[in-house]
């Protein structure tokens, strides 16, 4: 992969080119503009991505990914046969990012220690993981999950799909991961307006099991860009109200990002010790590995991909880093 070591500090953007990323690459291709498309005219063949002004994108998924032997593939394509959309291929791509950590992590059999540490609560045993909408358990697309969306009126394809969610014996945690976007998702005037007149069965769905969880109404969580937030506490919390666990929801978020998120979704919550809403940090797993995941070269690698990774470049040309390690 191309990180911080292998990329240019700075790329040459004009109004019509745009220099390879790679260091001592001297190959030019047309600027893109608006959306990022993974045609041959953007194409480096030297190293084998698309580029654009702000990002590049692999030509293979593969290119993408720490561990890529057989069955780390298999499993990949299982989950995107049930997963809404992906971009793993991108380099700013969230979805890449959270398959790369999570995947070591238990690999690593440090998966369940890093619950148990930010849950603060002995999970005993991990019994699925559940990657975007795909259970490990099942080998398809989550019941509980399907069921959940069922209850709340959401369509099951376009339903929500938490990035990560681990059931343990104890509880069900919910991580959303943010790399560069927002978790400010209630969108722009005209879809927020859109939303906040087809509230579909989020206020009347699991017997008004709104009003059981929420501080709020409706209107104020939307206003509040609390869309996405709302509906993964909604659901999460109905889920392991069915199955007799606890439940915890998980921002995950670059250190200098969103620092005041816990605070401003908490105050919308009726929540309590089976019920909790937390801000945790990609420095935070870093750190977590350094002291707890045994030397490997499976180790240093991920270490290495934290340390370099990547967030595209700025107007400015300018290489911006992901993490401040």
């Amino acid at each position: 992969m191309f990180g911080t070591d292998k990329l240019k500090a700075e790329i040459s953007i004009t109004d019509t080119e745009v220099e390879c990323p790679v260091k001592e690459c001297s190959t030019r291709v047309p600027r893109q503009r608006q959306r990022f498309k993974p045609l041959p005219q953007f194409f480096c063949r030297s190293h084998r991505i698309y580029i654009s002004p702000s990002t590049f994108e692999y030509k293979h998924e593969k290119d993408n990914l720490l561990c890529q032997n057989s069955d780390e593939i298999d499993l990949l394509e299982a989950v995107k046969g049930k997963k809404r959309e992906s971009r793993i291929a991108r380099d700013n791509s969230e979805d890449a990012l959270s398959w790369n950590v999570f995947r070591f992590l238990e690999r690593s059999n440090n998966l369940l220690p890093w619950i148990e540490l930010i849950t603060g609560k002995r999970e005993g045993s991990i019994e699925d993981i559940i990657y975007w909408s795909y259970s490990t358990a099942q080998r398809s697309q989550w019941d509980l999950l399907k069921s959940a969306r069922r209850e709340f009126g959401e369509a099951n394809a376009r339903g929500s799909e938490p990035d990560l969610a681990v059931v343990t014996a104890r509880s069900i945690i919910f991580i959303e991961a943010k790399l560069t976007s927002s978790s400010k998702t209630s969108g722009d005037k005209k879809t927020l307006a859109l939303r906040l007149a087809n509230p579909k069965r989020y206020t009347t769905g699991g017997g008004r099991w709104f009003s059981t969880v929420f501080a709020s109404d409706y209107a104020a969580l939307l206003n509040d860009q609390k869309y996405e937030l709302m509906r993964f506490w909604l659901l999460g919390t109905w889920m392991a109200s069915q199955v007799n666990r606890d439940f915890c929801l998980v921002a995950l978020v670059c250190r200098e990002s969103e620092r005041e998120i816990q605070q401003e979704f908490q105050r919308h919550l009726k929540d309590n010790s089976q019920r909790r809403f937390l801000r945790k940090t990609w420095e935070d797993i870093f750190k977590f590995t350094e002291v707890s995941t045994e030397p490997s070269e499976d180790r240093d690698r991920f270490t290495r991909y934290l340390t370099n990774k990547t967030v595209g470049y700025d107007h400015a040309g300018q290489l911006q880093k992901a993490f401040r390690l």
